[in-house]
């Protein structure tokens, strides 16, 4: 009679443990996937911008207990992949996200070449494309052709025209002269920008007396800037990669392009970039800023150091963040992981984010950061379209 008992007891324990598991199993999750560089030319801007955010942003709403989906708490499970800075290998990643892990929802890729390479695979699967790392002219055109996109960083007239009136700011309060030597990244990104550009500085009256391109990945533009040097401008202008950035600023350091306005593209608005060139940073200005005075700009960058171990970028990492955060309250809104209930949400909807209220405008953000500058180790938004907070530029003194 005993050992029955010992028998029935165990079986008893097994019976409960076995029903524990398969509730603890079937615990409902939502799957999220993304797909960026951790290897190639921007890897180095992923690691600051892209990665890092994602990171945060699940490990935050897992901390809290889950997405809220129609009263449902749901955890976040995330499957990343690298691209390897390379559309194909972007666009076979999103293939296997959507047909093999069949994750819920997709984050977008990182720069405006990969968003623009894989919108169509994201849109054949039906997933929201919410690009927080791009910056086209053809926004309008995109989300016609793929109406479950949206753009939340700028256009490349946008971001163009800010660094032009910038430097046309400057140059008509009598601190630099009109002569512009203009460079460019030569794919997606630098292409539009440089496009959008050339008629904003011959509508300012400046001067364009060098221009140059160079491919992606370029490292050695000592030659560039030795010719720019030679052509004498007032102002430095160059559309660059973060890579590409920092070898701009070195090589003028090292050859001391003197300039009154000395401007580069992505990996300006990056603390590493201020902690490479110390004080010859200081007067910089770049793609990008940011109001740093913002309450919600410094609770999330405090946060972004907690978790991270180290500060965001002055520019599209909070742009990033706030994407997530769109797709978050998207989702939370639709009551509903259906992809197409959460793309009308985002559509339709207004949202809450560390960069102010979001309400898309036919799925474009209209709000955006042009400009910053490096201002007393920080780097501070000087040129915005409808935000608040920008300070005027100054002339740069030297290297």
């Amino acid at each position: 009679m005993q050992r029955r008992t010992l028998l029935k007891s165990a079986a008893a324990a097994l019976i409960a443990a076995g029903v524990l598991a398969g509730g603890a199993q079937a615990q409902e999750t939502i799957k999220i996937g993304a797909s960026a560089p951790k290897t190639g030319p921007l890897a180095g801007g992923a690691a600051m911008t892209h990665w890092p955010n994602v990171q945060m942003w699940v490990n935050e709403i897992n901390a809290r207990g889950g997405l809220d989906v129609g009263g449902t708490k749901m955890k976040v499970e995330l499957v990343e992949y690298d691209d390897q800075t390379s559309a194909e290998t972007a666009i076979q990643n999103i293939q296997r996200l959507a047909t093999v892990d069949k994750v819920d929802f997709i984050v977008a890729p990182y720069s405006t070449g990969l968003n623009i390479a894989t919108a169509p695979m994201i849109a054949q699967h039906g997933y929201p494309h919410i690009a927080t790392t791009a910056a086209t002219d053809g926004v309008t055109e995109f989300v016609q052709r793929w109406p479950n996109s949206f753009w939340m960083l700028g256009t490349a007239k946008q971001l163009a025209e800010g660094a032009v009136q910038t430097i046309a700011k400057l140059r008509d309060a009598g601190e630099i002269g009109s002569r512009v030597a203009l460079v460019h990244v030569a794919d997606a990104f630098g292409l539009e920008l440089v496009a959008a550009a050339k008629p904003a500085l011959e509508a300012a009256k400046l001067e364009i007396v060098y221009e140059a391109s160079y491919p992606l990945g370029t490292q050695d533009v000592a030659p560039i800037i030795a010719a720019a040097k030679a052509a004498n401008p007032d102002a430095f202008i160059g559309f660059s990669y973060p890579g590409d950035t920092f070898a701009l600023t070195e090589q003028a350091q090292i050859q001391n392009l003197e300039v009154g306005a000395f401007y580069v593209g992505v990996g300006t608005a990056f603390p590493p970039f201020a902690g490479r060139f110390g004080a010859a940073a200081e007067g910089i200005l770049g793609i990008g800023g940011i109001n740093i005075d913002d309450p919600k700009i410094k609770d999330y960058t405090d946060r972004h150091k907690a978790s991270a171990g180290q500060g965001p970028d002055y520019w599209a990492s909070a742009m990033t963040y706030a994407g997530l955060q769109v797709l978050e309250q998207a989702i939370e809104k639709a009551g509903t992981k259906d992809r197409a209930a959460v793309i009308e949400a985002i559509k339709t909807g207004t949202f809450d984010t560390v960069m102010g209220t979001i309400t898309f405008d036919n799925n474009v953000n209209p709000k955006v950061w042009t400009v910053g500058q490096w201002r007393d180790g920080v780097f501070r938004g000087v040129a915005a379209d409808g935000i608040e907070g920008a300070v005027d530029p100054v002339k740069k003194q030297g290297w």
